[in-house]
């Protein structure tokens, strides 16, 4: 029976039997060393001369073969005990089944690539122990989204992909031949959520939207994982901050109980999160970049990069936090279903979440209102009726809700301290990328 090798430490004394790939072989002659890797671990194994059907066969094997090795596991003498993985262990191994070959690697695993060549081989260079960091503190992070939610009585739901307008309203969008009607693959889960809370007053969604924005920049693609949340009888948008400044913190516990190990790998500390994450209008962060670094962005319309990187800056100084909440966007900026906020005419109940250096959420209050939602449809130049099927929702009942949409990608890329999104992606879509070999 396979044991996996995270397992070895138990079975010191035992024989047993490891599948994985050849993750390093040397050669020292009569032995010969053999790293092997599984999806739990790494472990030294050494071929005696005197096992000779072995030894042939780990004459022939190379770095990505994959194996199946039996023997004994041994302790280490103290004096060959390393800090490594499972350094107080090794595999005496008796006999090797060659599963499959692997044909002679372009470079080490472990050279320095440039991005593009990283992203052409990512079927190998997603293998190094640094990448699988990075997926498994991202996978950590859906999952602790999913438990966080549920734990707070959240219904997961599945929107649809392909749909028939862009639920954001002006987001660039890829057209989909739908048996001759017009369709997009869609921009965000966004109707669709606010349609759930009607259902069940707390929805949440985690899949794939599109934007089809022409950037090939550090921070933007073309297809990522939106990790969205809606709910209902809030009364206002600070329900909303509220329930992902908790998020977060439920985050940062699970990351620090499964990951930290991968954390430490990469180097990178994993933030702490305030009980109260700060929070200031557009118009305040304006007039302190204005005054705290010369740049004179009162009343437009958004912030730029540089702006986010310095009021993550002052935020850090002024409140030791590394995120900050920023309010009340102008209404001409905000998809028509953002609530106008009644006290402070042309601005909205809405709100970015600043993290490191970036915006990684945003959020707010939706108008409930079928009429009011009618009047700010009009008011942005599109057609109520296009929108009857979503309007039903508020036809027929809705309460006050809000929710947000975060990028997972970019998320990872920030908690990670990852320069280029696309290191945080998988198999990452922008202008100039798609894999278009995977059938031709």
């Amino acid at each position: 029976m396979r044991i996996y090798i995270k397992d070895l430490k138990n079975k010191i004394g035992e024989e047993v039997s490891i599948s994985g790939w050849v993750n390093g072989r040397r050669d020292h002659g009569k032995l010969i060393f053999i790293d092997l890797r599984d999806m739990s671990g790494v472990v030294q194994t050494v071929v005696l001369p005197n096992h000779k059907d072995a030894h042939k066969e780990a004459n022939l094997i190379r770095p990505e073969w994959v194996v199946e090795i039996k023997g004994k596991v041994n302790a280490r003498p103290d004096k060959m005990i390393t800090e490594d993985e499972n350094g107080n262990i090794e595999l005496e191994v008796f006999g090797i089944k060659i599963i499959s070959e692997a044909k002679e690697l372009p470079f080490e695993k472990d050279t320095e690539l440039n991005l593009d060549t990283y992203l052409d081989y990512l079927p190998l260079t997603l293998r190094t122990k640094e990448k699988q960091a990075v997926f498994k503190v991202q996978a950590c992070v859906v999952q602790a989204f999913r438990d966080f939610l549920i734990s707070e009585d959240f219904t997961e739901i599945q929107a649809p992909k392909i749909i028939g307008a862009d639920a954001e309203g002006g987001a660039g969008v890829f057209e989909v031949d739908y048996f001759g009607n017009e369709s997009y693959l869609a921009t965000s889960p966004q109707f669709y959520k606010q349609i759930m809370v009607g259902v069940f007053e707390k929805v949440f969604a985690t899949g794939n939207v599109y934007r089809a924005e022409k950037h090939s920049t550090s921070r933007h693609i073309n297809e990522y994982t939106s990790l969205d949340f809606e709910m209902g009888f809030i009364k206002d948008h600070t329900d909303i901050m509220e329930m992902e400044n908790k998020f977060f913190q439920f985050l940062t516990k699970a990351l620090k109980e499964k990951c930290q190990k991968e954390f430490e790998l990469l180097e990178v500390e994993i933030p702490e999160v305030p009980e109260n994450i700060p929070s200031m209008k557009l118009k305040k962060a304006q007039e302190i970049l204005k005054k705290e670094y010369g740049e004179d962005c009162v009343g437009e319309l958004d912030l730029e990069p540089q702006h986010e990187r310095w009021l993550c800056e002052y935020s850090q100084k002024e409140f030791n936090s590394d995120f900050i909440f920023i309010t009340h966007y102008p209404v001409e900026k905000r998809p028509m279903y953002t609530y106008e906020d009644e006290n402070d005419k042309g601005f909205t109940k809405s709100f970015d979440l600043l993290f490191r250096g970036a915006e990684i959420t945003t959020g707010g209050q939706r108008i409930h209102d079928y009429d009011e939602l009618v009047k700010a449809i009009e008011k942005k130049g599109l057609d109520p009726e296009k929108f009857s099927f979503y309007l039903q929702a508020f036809r027929y009942g809705l309460p006050t809700h809000g929710g947000i949409g975060m990028g997972l990608e970019r998320l990872t890329a920030k908690l990670l301290n990852i320069k280029n999104i696309k290191e945080a992606t998988l198999f990452p879509r922008e202008i100039n990328r798609i894999d278009t070999l995977l059938n031709k």
